[in-house]
């Protein structure tokens, strides 16, 4: 999981660097296509069988959803500085158990309830309307995170039936055409330097990635999850020393805000789902 920050703080930085010549769309199409590049020896493996599903078209409302998403946490990793997108990235979970109870009917106790609310507050923090204007680009990382969230639903259901490998799969099968689109129309060719940033930004995505859902498969949710939230200390450090920029002590005081929500929530659902699984056994 450790590792698994590092590369997505690393992805934030990719992201921003290349954007500096290539626009948004493409900086997408390329992320997603170097993806799909890494992926192709897992699928020359499984052969065009092992693609067999029943639920297409769930698969590619889940791609759907995550491009969106990409388009805006790609336009505000692009301008905000790293540590405050990456603070305000991790309110994904937090819509994510709302929009469990708004689609999925999952029950959730008042104290989860709270801990929802606490980690929105963390995310105003960060923002701080009314004492400064709130710049599209921190909206544009919170419609990402909204996106995100709404992409955990699908997975739930496919996880039923799917493997992860599959579902990776028919992730970078679905997104590579379905990004390239709208980026032949902002299409600029990449000098040299950009070609570095964008297979980083397509390798430190996958390998991000990886390392997360190998973490997760490996022990224990809570026991994982909170290595990730070191992804905030990273993105600081790369921040200072590659763009000299520090995150101010409300972005600090809104991620911890948020971090700790989460990580409340986390384990409130690992101890809910403990009685469940001993009754399966």
């Amino acid at each position: 999981m450790l590792a698994s920050a590092i590369f997505f703080a690393g992805l934030g930085a990719s992201i921003r660097q290349a954007l500096r010549e290539i626009p948004t769309l493409e900086v997408v199409f390329f992320r997603n296509f170097i993806n799909l590049v890494i992926m192709l020896p897992w699928l020359i493996k499984i052969g065009i069988g092992g693609l067999k599903t029943k639920k297409l078209s769930i698969h590619f409302l889940r791609a759907v959803g995550g491009l969106i998403s990409m388009f805006f946490w790609f336009a505000g990793f692009g301008v905000l500085p790293l540590a405050e997108a990456t603070s305000l990235a991790f309110t994904a979970p937090l819509f994510a158990t709302l929009g469990a109870i708004l689609f999925l009917h999952e029950i959730v106790r008042l104290r989860r309830f709270v801990a929802i609310l606490i980690g929105l507050l963390g995310a105003v923090i960060i923002l701080r309307p009314g004492l400064q204007i709130v710049t599209p680009e921190s909206l544009y990382i919170i419609a990402g995170a909204i996106f995100v969230a709404g992409g955990f639903m699908p997975v739930k259901i496919l996880s039923h039936t799917e493997s992860p490998t599959t579902m990776v799969l028919f992730m970078a099968l679905f997104l590579t055409p379905l990004s390239l689109i709208p980026a032949l129309f902002v299409w600029v060719w990449p000098s040299p330097e950009a070609w570095i940033w964008l297979i980083s930004v397509g390798t430190t995505a996958t390998f991000g990635h990886l390392l997360f859902n190998r973490a997760l498969a490996a022990t224990d949710v809570t026991a994982v999850i909170p290595f990730d939230y070191c992804r905030l200390i990273f993105a600081a450090v790369i921040g200072f020393f590659l763009f000299n920029k520090m995150p101010d002590i409300w972005t600090w005081i809104g991620g911890s805000i948020i971090f700790a929500s989460t990580i409340y929530i986390t384990r409130r659902e690992s101890q809910n789902s403990e009685p469940a699984a001993k009754e399966m056994r």
